[in-house]
């Protein structure tokens, strides 16, 4: 199965976090997988003619094309030309190439959230004018038509995410080349829903703190950062917490708030990244399947129940307050 990867618009940062993918790597995992890379832009050795001559070996249909990768936002400007970003050596806009080899593809898959829906690639007023593949914010058509269709039948798929974890997209690779990855396998945004149908709060070390709306006041601290520092891990979709970045690392590990890069318009949250939004001292944002009564009547329950040891050590940039261990009755 062949596979080719084309960076468009964006820090290629997600192949960097690709390359993190460990025991085995990722290029022992695709080669023995039998998915073979065409091309990287960053990681083949070919260049030049031979890339020229593989891009017309896919477009003339010498070359069969299982699976296109496409990272990074795609520039549409100036005025819908495309030509704020060549495809080096070719003369040809990566809009008018990724247009040319989408249909080509039996599936299209967007790694990053920019390649998605245009991430941070797309922010600032978008001077680019920069969209994602098949969506444009959460707006479904990108660059692709809303209808369109990989040659398999199904829709571009959105390993969003910013960066992406690598199991995400070797997953996510690894199904489509055992062909077990179907339409119902994606989320409502194209997204694979078995890291999608995850909540980024699902795991995560700060939990303790959550339940007792024990909460840190600043970055430095290790409460709950839900109720002032902006965390939306209770309604962002991602499995970060359970499959950490290295075996061990995530945003809310590393203390900072989850801000839900796994979504359409994430990189214009309209209010700092770091403070949560509220009317009348109430969060703005509250857990995707709580009504609102519910949850701050827990709030106010579970407040009032706090431990000592957890109210302080939510203020506190270390455990200050270690749990007491009662000796078992005799």
């Amino acid at each position: 199965m062949n596979l080719l990867w084309l960076q468009s618009a964006g820090c290629g940062g997600c192949t960097m976090s690709l390359l993190c993918a460990e025991n085995p790597n990722v290029f022992e995992l695709l080669s023995d997988a039998g998915l073979r890379v065409l091309w990287h832009p960053a990681l083949s050795l070919e260049t030049g003619a031979e890339v020229r001559s593989l891009l017309g070996d896919i477009v003339e249909g010498r070359l069969a094309l299982d699976i296109l990768c496409v990272e990074g936002a795609i520039a549409r400007g100036p005025r819908g030309t495309g030509r704020y970003q060549m495809l080096s050596g070719t003369g040809v806009s990566m809009l008018d190439w990724v247009r040319q080899l989408a249909p080509l593809a039996g599936h299209v898959v967007a790694v990053g959230s920019c390649a998605a829906y245009g991430g941070i690639t797309s922010a600032g007023g978008n001077p680019s004018d920069a969209a994602g593949l098949q969506y444009e914010g959460a707006h479904a058509g990108g660059i692709l038509a809303p209808d369109f269709r990989g040659r398999l039948g199904l829709p571009v798929i959105n390993v969003a995410g910013c960066p992406t974890h690598p199991d995400w997209v070797s997953e996510t690779l690894l199904l489509l080349k055992a062909g077990v990855f179907g339409a119902g396998d994606m989320d409502a945004l194209g997204r694979p829903r078995f890291y999608a149908d995850h909540l980024v709060h699902h795991g995560c070390p700060k939990n303790e703190f959550y339940e007792y709306k024990a909460s840190a006041r600043e970055l430095s601290e290790i409460g709950c950062m839900m109720e002032h520092l902006g965390c939306v891990g209770t309604q962002a979709v991602g499995d970060c917490n359970i499959r950490p970045w290295n075996g061990e690392g995530s945003c809310t590990r590393g203390g900072y708030p989850c801000i839900a890069c796994t979504a359409p318009e994430f990189e214009e949250p309209r209010h700092p990244f770091t403070e949560t939004p509220k009317i009348a001292g109430i969060p703005v944002g509250l857990p995707s399947d709580m009504p609102k009564a519910w949850f701050m009547a827990l709030a106010s329950l579970s407040k009032a129940a706090t431990p000592q040891r957890i109210a302080r050590n939510a203020v506190a940039d270390r455990v200050m307050v270690p749990p007491t261990i009662r000796k078992p009755r005799r």
